[in-house]
């Protein structure tokens, strides 16, 4: 039997409505933040009491709310869950071979200072990654090896899921510009123009920021060149590249250029003091010997050759995220080249989409038609595959024994584990949110700010992403809204769904999955409260510059709108 959602059910009241809507958000900020709850019991919780308040409030059936759960948690498993246990399978890896200890003096050997290898690593490798994969590997990979670095874990975590605020909205290949695509009829290619003339200021900005929460004022402005190469350089790529090539590329472009760009001007440049947390100063002062692996050299050859696991994980990631190799991976290639047919035909008999019983088309969604439900999983194409293969060439490089090999991916799982529940809680929290209609109820109040919605359009994209996890999904979710609510607001629609990508981008660092995903990755399972409460107040404030640009742009700027 069919059930349409009803996005009013308390007395048709709006307002009453979205309090009841977020109950769920405020009982999960409220588990993690004050009750300090470890991770998984938070999600599992908070699904729980979403699942009540979709049932009792939003009158939805318990069958199709359960069903909704269980197409969530599965989607928590697998792509998710499947890119964060491959990618610190992967780093393990690295770690048991000895070949980190190499990547370490490598990183140090361009620079001991923290602050420049956060600007490397964190914003620039992290941005790289988010533009071939997305999916929580840019923040998986770039956290580990900041640990592996010399990092405090927690602070390498917030450190990467701050400075990934940058790439979001351009990552995993474009696809959550080219998804809105579909539902609102507006052109990808203006989608990324408008992204693109708005996500720079904060790329620039993000750099010093990250700098600023690390060190303070003072010690910002020591670096102050490196800063603005890194930034600048970053921020110049993303803007031309969604405005001239389209939303694949700006974040492998820019995070190459930055990349490089801070690369060859610390060849040049170095700053006046080495800045090195407290914790190590107290070390060196112990124990002159301290940084002494700074001071080890290795041939180019070593270099690489410790570096390649991860070259071998852009490689494969890009590879799997190209056209047409990507379709062919999920079976859904239709050219007629030989190689790409075969892989076809085994990404067909590997992709299974099986109809969500009792739930795929009985849901009547805000547009009066029935919304589809399948349990997608993609074992070839998921990006955790490409890590794996990487993974597994790495064995054969690193020249590790099978029993080494099979024992670290035990060990991974082992570790992962209570961490992938936490995730797979929280996504199937968020299809619970989104199939009861709680999700849409919480978009149309904001709607209602009329001449000031333009200011609070970036929130809807916060919220989402919030929400769900991912810029994708917040703007599959609310792209449609956006336009609709803009038109009547006299708002230009491409200004509305860029404002959706870019206020999501902000609240990726807060998002329940992100936070999971950054503390498995760094070994801090069940300390999650601690990061959320770290990477809170950053969301906000960077929010609350992308509403300021949006509303700036939406008058007197309003000659940037393409």
């Amino acid at each position: 039997m069919t059930w349409t959602q009803n996005f009013t059910p308390i007395t048709d009241n709006l307002v009453l409505s979205s309090l009841a809507a977020l109950i769920p958000i405020l009982y999960f900020f409220w588990a993690l933040t004050i009750k300090r709850m470890k991770g998984y019991m938070a999600g599992i919780t908070t699904l729980l009491v979403a699942l009540a308040v979709a049932v009792l409030i939003y009158g939805m059936p318990a069958g199709k709310a359960v069903m909704s759960a269980s197409q969530g948690g599965v989607y928590g498993l697998l792509p998710i869950g499947w890119i964060i246990i491959t990618s610190v399978f992967l780093y393990k890896m690295t770690v048991k071979s000895g070949q980190f200890n190499i990547i370490r003096s490598s990183v140090l050997s361009l620079t001991e200072d923290r602050r420049l290898q956060a600007l490397l690593v964190a914003f620039s490798f992290g941005a790289f990654l988010e533009g071939a994969a997305g999916f929580g590997a840019p923040v998986a990979i770039s956290a580990a090896l900041l640990v592996g670095l010399g990092f405090n874990p927690l602070y390498a975590a917030g450190i990467c899921l701050i400075a990934n605020t940058a790439p979001v909205a351009f990552g995993a290949v474009g696809i959550p510009i080219i998804a809105m695509e579909g539902p609102t009829g507006i052109a990808a290619m203006e989608i990324s123009k408008m992204v693109g003339r708005q996500l720079p200021f904060l790329s620039a900005f993000i750099p010093l920021y990250l700098i600023l929460i690390m060190t303070g004022w003072k010690r910002s402005l020591e670096v102050l060149p490196a800063i603005l190469v890194s930034g600048i350089s970053f921020a110049i790529t993303q803007y031309l590249s969604s405005n001239f090539l389209g939303p694949e590329l700006p974040d492998i472009l820019s995070a190459l250029v930055s990349l490089f760009a801070l690369a060859i001007f610390l060849k040049f440049w170095k700053p006046k003091t080495i800045f090195r947390f407290a914790s190590e100063e107290t070390a060196a002062a112990i124990q002159p010997s301290y940084t002494a692996e700074a001071e080890t050299k290795y041939t180019k050859w070593q270099i690489f050759h410790a570096w390649s696991p991860f070259l071998l994980l852009t490689l494969f990631i890009s590879i799997w995220g190209m056209n047409p190799i990507k379709p062919a991976l999920s079976g859904h290639y239709e050219g007629n080249n030989v190689l790409l047919g075969g892989i076809n035909e085994i990404g067909k008999l590997l992709t299974f989409q099986i109809e969500v019983p009792g739930l795929h088309n009985e849901i009547i969604g805000s547009n009066g038609l029935p919304i589809a439900a399948f349990y997608k999983i993609e074992l070839l194409g998921a990006a955790g595959t490409a890590i794996l293969l990487a993974a597994i060439v790495t064995k054969f490089i690193a020249h590790m024994s099978a029993k080494d090999f099979y024992g670290t991916f035990v060990e991974a799982m082992k570790e992962l584990a209570k961490p992938i529940l936490m995730i797979s809680t929280v996504v199937a929290f968020a299809y619970v949110t989104n199939a009861s209609g709680m999700s849409t109820t919480l978009g149309m109040t904001l709607a209602k700010s009329g001449d000031l919605f333009p200011f609070f359009a970036p929130v809807l994209g916060w919220l989402g992403v919030f929400i769900t996890g991912s810029d994708t999904s917040a703007n599959l979710l609310f792209g449609s809204l956006q336009k609709v609510t803009a038109l009547k607001v006299g708002m230009e629609p491409v200004l509305a769904l860029a404002a959706n990508s870019s206020g999501g981008v902000t609240g990726k660092m807060i998002s329940p999955q992100s936070i999971a995903i950054a503390c498995a990755a760094v070994g801090l399972a069940g300390r999650e409260s601690e990061l959320l409460r770290f990477t809170l107040k950053h969301s906000l404030f960077l929010l609350l510059l992308v509403c300021v640009i949006t509303f700036l742009q939406n008058g007197v700027l309003s000659w940037m709108i393409p």
